[in-house]
Formats: structure tokens, C-alpha cells, sequence
């Protein structure tokens, strides 16, 4: 089977580590180079390294590349909670290694830089790390990669980001099923590799390099917003606040068993498993996701919602799969469709859309609530997508690049591949698929909760009217104190004329793109 991209592959899945350790002076040195693994649990890299004896050194780099900007919309690359989630997790982590006698070593630099000067004050000659598949980490890989050499040490990749391992699937990376139906399909009976157990002591860190300290924001020069009263979800990073959170949500509330009911709330923070932050800095390994599942299963039985959640672990892996497959296409304008869509140029219509005054307030909840928390959920992110790329038919790319710098849970294989498919250029397309924003109100607002919470201006309008004040009286408005244009915008758009303007455009761009042999057709409205 082909190896994940990504560098030389180690099979350290099946190794284990050993049990105590001391440092011998002249004994070859292992890194352990952490990026989105920070754990100690169901960790190949370390497993590896601690399997070749001898000290190991784990380090992680701030890279300040990520304080810049990114490429589209001139939004930060990562957003002040992003930031803080991160360094909360190196802190955990630290006090984790510390208490089994070891040491997390942290550098704020590139590391092509820093890593290589480490290597060599502890006489490393191997590098191990966990392999990424987008193109600007593997750029950062190989230069590491390239780096490393003139001191005597390798990069070795090991393990995956995955639930499967990419050597077990049933495909190599270029048969890869367009359609996530026909790859579930395939896979579902695939029973992932056994989850490493967490060592129980790590090396002293040698002689020669300092743990360095964990920078704070203002260090960093990220300003944090003050933390919002009426957040509901304020994930703390680290592997021990993951894995409280699934033994808490599963378990101990017992609300795996209702997920597939819930997992479209928007309100309640116990509708959903909120895993995602801590399965995107890899504070929770999926595959421990996965037998916390199979656990819950066997004490209190198998069920639709205990499935879906690992349907949505197969979702995980089939976007990194996409990013494998297909490249930097996956971040094109036109997506892997390649339609060259007319999208309109509105930074007014931008700006209303990412600070929630569009005068739609379903849409405004989710944002506002996102840019207050770095989180909105899964139902939320979906017609707020759709709302900016149908309704206000702009490119799909600035609403990716935005969820990029907010989100706490973002996963840049994952982010991206919704984004283009809610755009209608990525895998599964719909056609022009819209979502109707009176039917999501009934079917998960209904009586206004979710918009009332975000939006205490509309709070006194009734649960019929709140979502479209718009069509509301001015005298009614008056009553309960809401004075259109002052305490909430007018709409920025006129719907039925924007989702027509939308529909031809996109018709029109996907009309001039050559179909393949047996191709569906995606220029069917959806």
C-alpha cells in the first residue's frame, strides 16, 4: 500500500515504550518535533523515539510565520483564540512531561531553525515528527528536512493524523472515490489500529539546551477580547481538558447516546461533542475518540448517534485524503470543479458578514457568537457559509480564510474542503444548493433562543417575528424598543434578487467547465 505523503514513513504504530530512563553521555539523542499532536497518548512519534533509546527531547516551535497574514482577505493567519488555546496546551502539556520526569522544550522561531540548533546541543541524529499533508506544512517539513542535515540528523515521519492509517486503506491515494458516499463505503469496515498507551515516565531533559518559556499573547503581540459573558462554550486546551471533555460528554452525561438528535443545536454547549478543538491540535488522538466510542457501545449499546460520531471521524479523514489527492487545487478559487464564478467585490458585505450586522439574525447569532468565542456549530457554520457564497455571492475563499483565523476546532484540511463544497466546487456538488434561512429559523431556532442569546437587542420581539424584524412594524419595533438602522441593521441585501444574481453566475461558470466521461452533472440546481 502507498505511504501517506508527507516524508519517509516509520511504522512505529506497533512499538512500545520502554520504562525507565537515564541519560549516558555519548548515547545518541531522538527528537520529537510537535505541531498538531500535542498529547502524550496514541503518540507513533514519541512511541518511536523512546524505542530507540536513549534521551528524547520534545519540542515545540511558534513559528512566526503563523502571527502574519493570511494569503486572502488579509485576515490573521490564526485569531487570538486559536492563540490562546494553543498556548494553554503547551502549558498542559509541559506539567504532563514534568510530572513523568521529562520536558517540553519550546522555541519561538521557524523550525528550520530552531530544531537543527537543538539536534545538535543534545547530539540528535533523528528528527521524529507526524507527517501533514497540506502544502505549507510540507513546505516547513522539507526545509526542516534540509536543515537538519548539515548537523548529522534525519526527519523521520511516523504514524498519521487519522483515524485509519493511510497503509490500511483499500485504495492508494490517487483512487481516492470523488464521492464521500462511495469512499464511507469502503472504509467503514476497516477497524482502525489499536491506540498507543501513554508512557509512563520520559527521559531528563540533557545537558546543554533550556526548556525556554511558553510566550504569553501580549509576547506574541496577539490582543485578546475580553472574555464574553454569554459564551457557552469555552474550551480550555490541553490532552487532559480532552480527555475530560469525552469522558464527561459520553459518559458521564450519557449524551453519545442522544447525538444524532442534538448534534444540530445551536444553543446548548451539550448538543454536540465539541471534540473538535482538541482533535485539531491533537490533544485527543481520533483513534482514542474512536474506542471511547466502541467502549460506550459495548456498556450501553450501538446506536444511530454512536455511529455518527464516527461518521463524522470518517469525514475527518476523507478531507485529509482530498488535500492528499488533489493538492493545492483544494485552495483554488474555482475548487477541484474549476469554475471561474464571477464573485462580486463587496468589503462592505464582507465586513457585515463577519461581525454579524447583515440585518439577518439567524446569520448574525453564528457570527457574532463566533467571533466572540471562536466557535459557532456545525449547523451554523453551514448556512452561514451558504449565506455569504448564495446570498451575497462572495468568494468562497474569504469566508475559509476568516473561519481560518477564528476558529478554535480549525482543521485546515477539513475547513477548506466545506467551504468548496458549501461553495459548490468542491467533492459531492450539489449544484447551486441553498439554504433557506425561514426554514432553518423553524426547524432550529423556533422560538428564538439561539438569536435572543447573541442579538439582546431583538430580545423583546416575539419568537414569530424575531427572525425577520425586518417585516415587523416600526411601531411594533418601537414598543419592545428596537429602532431599525440603530440598535439592528436593515438587511444588506434584498434575498430573492442577490440568490437570483448567485444562481447565474454560478450556472454560468460551471456551464464552461469541460465534463469528464461519466462526470455527474453539477450545473443542476440543487
Amino acid at each position: 500500500m502507498q505511504a501517506r505523503p508527507g516524508g519517509r514513513h516509520v511504522n512505529s504504530d506497533r512499538v512500545s515504550p520502554g520504562g525507565r530512563f537515564t541519560l549516558h553521555t555519548g548515547v545518541t539523542s531522538s527528537l520529537v518535533w510537535l505541531r498538531r499532536d500535542l498529547r502524550l497518548h496514541d503518540h507513533p512519534p514519541l512511541t518511536a523515539a523512546l524505542a530507540a533509546g536513549g534521551p528524547v527531547v520534545l519540542v515545540y516551535c511558534v513559528d512566526p510565520r503563523d502571527l502574519g497574514l493570511a494569503h486572502v482577505g488579509g485576515f490573521p493567519r490564526v485569531g487570538a483564540a486559536r492563540w490562546q488555546f494553543l498556548l494553554d496546551s503547551l502549558a498542559e502539556l509541559r506539567t504532563a512531561c514534568r510530572a513523568r520526569g521529562g520536558e517540553l522544550v519550546v522555541r519561538v522561531g521557524r523550525p528550520e531553525d530552531e530544531l537543527p540548533a537543538i539536534a545538535q546541543a543534545v547530539g540528535a541524529a533523528r528528527v521524529f515528527h507526524h507527517p501533514e499533508i497540506a502544502s505549507e506544512e510540507r513546505a516547513v517539513e522539507q526545509a526542516v528536512a534540509r536543515a537538519l542535515v548539515p548537523v548529522g540528523a534525519r526527519l523521520e515521519a511516523c504514524g498519521s493524523h487519522a483515524l485509519l492509517h493511510p497503509d490500511d486503506l483499500p485504495f492508494a491515494i490517487p483512487d481516492l472515490p470523488e464521492l464521500f458516499t462511495a469512499f464511507r463505503q469502503r472504509i467503514e469496515r476497516l477497524t482502525p489500529r489499536a491506540a498507543l498507551t501513554t508512557p509512563a515516565a520520559l527521559p531528563p531533559l540533557p545537558p546543554g539546551v533550556a526548556p525556554g518559556s511558553i510566550p504569553s499573547l501580549a509576547e506574541l503581540g496577539v490582543t485578546a477580547a475580553p472574555p464574553d459573558p454569554r459564551a457557552l462554550f469555552s474550551p480550555r486546551g490541553g490532552e487532559a481538558a480532552g480527555l475530560e471533555r469525552l469522558t464527561s460528554w459520553a459518559f458521564d452525561l450519557g449524551a453519545l447516546g442522544t447525538y444524532k438528535q442534538t448534534r444540530d443545536g445551536l444553543l446548548r454547549a451539550d448538543d454536540s461533542s465539541k471534540l473538535g478543538p482538541w482533535l485539531a491540535l491533537g490533544c485527543l488522538s481520533p483513534r482514542t475518540v474512536y474506542e471511547a466510542v466502541r467502549r460506550f457501545e459495548a456498556e450501553r449499546g450501538a446506536s444511530t448517534s454512536t455511529y455518527w460520531l464516527i461518521f463524522e471521524l470518517y469525514w475527518r479523514d476523507y478531507f485529509r485524503l482530498v488535500v492528499a489527492k488533489h493538492g493545492d487545487r483544494v485552495f483554488h478559487a474555482g475548487g477541484l470543479v474549476g469554475a471561474r464564478i464571477a464573485w462580486r467585490d463587496d468589503p462592505a458585505a464582507l465586513e457585515a458578514w463577519c461581525t454579524g450586522h447583515t440585518g439577518f439574525p439567524l446569520v448574525d447569532a453564528a457570527m457574532r457568537e463566533l467571533l466572540a468565542t471562536g466557535y459557532t456549530s456545525n449547523r451554523a457554520r453551514q448556512y452561514v457559509a451558504c449565506f455569504l457564497t448564495k446570498h451575497l455571492g462572495l468568494d468562497w475563499r474569504l469566508g475559509a480564510a476568516w473561519f481560518e483565523a477564528q476558529l478554535v476546532d480549525h482543521d485546515v484540511h477539513s475547513n477548506w474542503g466545506n467551504w468548496a463544497y458549501a461553495a459548490g466546487v468542491g467533492n459531492d456538488g450539489r449544484g447551486f444548493r441553498l439554504f433557506n434561512l425561514r426554514k432553518q429559523a423553524l426547524e432550529h431556532d423556533t422560538d428564538g433562543a439561539f438569536v435572543r442569546h447573541w442579538i439582546p437587542a431583538l430580545a423583546r420581539i416575539p419568537a414569530d417575528r424575531i427572525h425577520h424584524p425586518d417585516e415587523v412594524p416600526a411601531d411594533e419595533l418601537a414598543a419592545v424598543g428596537v429602532v431599525l438602522g440603530r440598535d439592528y441593521p436593515r438587511p444588506i441585501i434584498e434575498l430573492t434578487a442577490a440568490v437570483e444574481r448567485s444562481r447565474v453566475a454560478y450556472e454560468a461558470a460551471m456551464a464552461a467547465v469541460p465534463r469528464k466521461p461519466g462526470q455527474r452533472d453539477r450545473r443542476r440546481p440543487g
